[in-house]
């Protein structure tokens, strides 16, 4: 079943730390360099494509309406907004396939029936089944996915008056302590509001998927159960300000601990698909390896610092840069080690140590920006011009 994931105790503590850093197995990781996000967000959009529902009209100024009643017009207004999506993934034994389902939510974005939900929530699926308030139900088609942050844009054909959309507002406005309300569709229990707080902030999450970190994360003690993914989180106003991704549970259900990716990520996701059909990230087009002072020493290198390059993809960015892959493996206990390469010391004037900090460095660039690599060949310390692309589409 399709439904919020969840994240161990272990992965919580790494919550607290600014960055994280691969420990020596990660060595064997074998990593592209993209960016989380890029693109601007273009704004203001027509009544046609991203504008608020006029039912927002209806919410009285928070800081004169009750709680009730904030409570009572948020779910009245915005929850003919989230839909209840169904997956199917027929899936083989020794006889024969059968079906397998999964729940999730979404958010309507515009009159045309495009729906923001959860990459997990529609991964793999071989049908996709919309539901909206008005219990009518619309085959969807997946227009565009990002797993480095967990969302994708679904469509259905359904009519512009049956579509009620909901609207986007701004994450970054966000505080601890601020009211948040998710609706959603737990355990099959269609257009569900629970209340909350924003408890905390800036929470790095990696990604189930491609284990990138999905940065400025929204954590909200607002209950968040299977079902909710791809939902929104909303503000007093009715607005969204994250989407409902995951939650930290020994048991599966809500223990006060959920994660929103904030809206601002999703304004450059929809926008890069509704334009594209998928999110163009400028890539290097390496295989990097972290260099840790311990295999530095092994294979005495003239740093202990940097990413091996394994492997440059050709007609990359770097390849075009003249940064060079390895040349050779060597053998180290178990691993086989590729060497011979040169070693990416610093992007931009940033340290580079681990696949995080590259995606760092390439966060908010846009393809064709240019950036300054400092890279180690030999014992040679030389700094490249690399003007960001995306992959070559015959590339990894």
């Amino acid at each position: 079943m399709k439904s919020t994931y969840h994240i161990t105790a272990r992965q919580l503590v790494l919550l607290a730390l600014a960055t994280s850093v691969f420990a020596a197995s990660a060595v064997l990781l074998y990593d592209r360099f993209g960016s989380d996000l890029l693109g601007r967000w273009v704004g203001a959009r027509t009544e046609k494509t991203l504008n608020a529902s006029k039912s927002i009209e209806s919410i009285t100024d928070p800081s004169v309406a009750t709680d009730e009643q904030n409570n009572r017009e948020i779910y009245t207004a915005m929850s003919p907004g989230v839909v209840n999506i169904t997956s199917t993934v027929y899936v083989q034994d020794w006889f024969n396939a059968y079906p397998k389902q999964g729940t999730g939510s979404g958010s309507i974005l515009d009159r045309e029936g495009h729906i923001l939900t959860n990459f997990h929530v529609i991964q793999d699926a071989e049908k996709l089944e919309v539901s909206l308030s008005n219990n009518h139900n619309y085959q969807a088609k997946v227009i565009g996915f990002d797993p480095d942050n967990d969302l994708a844009v679904i469509k259905i054909d359904a009519p512009a008056s049956e579509l009620s959309t909901i609207p986007l507002g701004e994450s970054k406005d966000v505080f601890v302590g601020q009211k948040v309300l998710a609706i959603g569709n737990p355990f099959g229990f269609d257009h569900t509001l629970t209340t909350g707080i924003v408890s905390g902030l800036s929470r790095p999450i990696r990604s189930e998927f491609t284990q990138r970190l999905i940065e400025g994360v929204i954590q909200t003690d607002a209950a968040i159960n299977p079902g909710n993914s791809g939902g929104p989180l909303l503000n007093s106003k009715g607005q969204m300000i994250g989407i409902n991704t995951m939650i930290f549970s020994p048991t599966g259900s809500s223990v006060g601990i959920g994660f929103a990716v904030p809206v601002e990520t999703a304004k450059l996701v929809i926008d890069d698909i509704l334009k594209y059909g998928r999110v163009r990230k400028p890539k290097l087009g390496i295989s990097p390896i972290p260099l840790s002072a311990r295999l530095s020493e092994v294979l005495q290198l003239p740093v202990k610092e940097g990413m091996l390059i394994a492997e440059v993809v050709p007609g990359g960015s770097a390849d075009k840069a003249g940064i060079r892959g390895a040349t050779q493996q060597v053998q180290i206990g178990r691993y086989l080690i590729p060497v011979g390469g040169d070693i990416i010391i610093s992007a931009d004037n940033q340290p580079i140590r681990s696949n995080d900090d590259l995606d760092r460095a390439l966060k908010g660039k846009n393809i064709g920006d240019k950036i300054q690599v400092e890279i180690m060949r030999g014992s040679r310390k030389t700094t490249l011009t690399v003007q960001l692309a995306e992959l070559p589409r015959s590339g990894m």
